[in-house]
């Protein structure tokens, strides 16, 4: 008895399978020590959460691994609840600062939850020698980031840590924001036929951050994005208030992002590589470097699930506020096949998005 060769899509659909069995493996961390790679938020940033902190901490809250955590008080009102560390080399960078980045980060990750940001902490880490003019001048970055955006740093610490311990200054900085009754955000939510929405160009905070260094021969004017999107998510949320879902693209950037929203979940996420909104000057850095720009970080920028019959409303609204103008739609929720993110390219095939292990670019947000 002969066996009928398979057909392509047959093969197609092995593959399919083969990928997604992979792809449900519980992260395992299998190093001994921590390397860079674990705070990449790739891969190896996942086993680390998972078999080191979610092991340990794990509660009903904590097993959400949002941006930031929704907590209702003993009388009703609805919190969110972020935290974030930054270590960003260099310090200053064209288009922002350390400080800068330390409000808005805190500030995005509320935001995309749903808040309104309303107040924030600060807690500094910094090494012996560290001089004291520039310091003065990253509290002064946050005080102006935190004015513009209308939430106030109420709250902070201040550890000094001898010479060679530190490289600088680390800022770790805390969120509270309130959540408007009735406004629901999850990844429950997201269902075949959503929209895929960017709220702008990508790209530009990652290489910013990696030119100022100077270590490279590429002369590009590229300036980082780092900007509260609070206003603009309000705006979003106005004009398509079934929004099902949204975060900010920073570590990993949007590649990164996009496989959290569908690790594990009933269905795809589809990518218009046509779509994607990219400067040309951060685009020619990128091929240069060999760095799809999908997955380098911003800092101003999120991606938001919407509903199919919403989507051109909330790219109306948000092209209305000058850090929207160039937000568009670039994809869809699809059913199959299940878990993967995939993009059409410009030649008309289609290539899968996966999670990195580590980050093409270190210590940028």
């Amino acid at each position: 008895m002969t066996t009928q060769p398979m057909t392509a899509a047959q093969r197609e659909d092995r593959v399919l399978e083969r990928i997604d069995k992979f792809r449900q493996r519980r992260p395992r961390l299998l190093e001994d020590v921590v390397t860079l790679a674990h705070g990449a938020g790739g891969k190896s940033s996942a086993a680390l959460v998972d078999s080191v902190f979610l092991e340990a901490f794990r509660n009903d809250e904590l097993e959400q691994l949002g941006d930031a955590a929704a907590l209702r008080t003993p009388l009703g009102e609805r919190l969110a609840f972020s935290t974030d560390s930054y270590v960003v080399s260099p310090r200053r960078f064209p288009g922002g600062s350390i400080g800068h980045v330390a409000v808005h980060g805190t500030i995005n990750d509320l935001a995309v939850s749903g808040a309104r940001p309303q107040w924030l902490s600060a807690a500094f880490v910094i090494e012996e020698g560290f001089p004291i003019a520039e310091l003065r001048e990253i509290v002064a970055d946050m005080s102006e980031a935190a004015a513009r955006a209308g939430v106030q740093i109420v709250t902070g610490d201040t550890k000094v840590v001898g010479k060679g311990a530190a490289d600088g200054v680390y800022i770790s900085t805390a969120g509270v924001g309130v959540i408007p009754e009735g406004r629901q955000l999850g990844r429950d939510r997201v269902q075949p036929g959503d929209k895929v929405l960017l709220s702008g160009t990508i790209g530009e905070h990652g290489m910013a951050v990696m030119l100022a260094r100077g270590d490279l021969a590429i002369d590009a004017d590229i300036a980082s994005d780092t900007a509260p999107v609070h206003e603009l998510v309000e705006l979003l949320l106005e004009a398509a208030p079934s929004t099902r879902w949204m975060r900010d693209a920073t570590r990993g950037g949007v590649g990164t992002v996009a496989n959290e929203l569908v690790k594990d979940s009933p269905f795809a996420l589809i990518l218009d590589e046509a779509s994607l909104p990219v400067q040309p000057q951060v685009l020619g850095a990128c091929d240069m470097l060999g760095i799809d720009p999908l997955y380098v970080a911003n800092e101003g920028k999120f991606v938001a699930i919407v509903a199919p019959d919403e989507a051109d409303a909330a790219v109306a609204a948000l092209r209305q506020h000058p850090q929207g103008a160039d937000a568009t739609i670039v994809g869809e929720i699809v059913p199959d096949p299940q878990g993967i993110v995939a993009l059409r390219t410009s030649f008309g095939g289609s290539r899968i998005v996966d999670m990195l292990v580590g980050d093409p670019l270190p210590r940028i947000c």
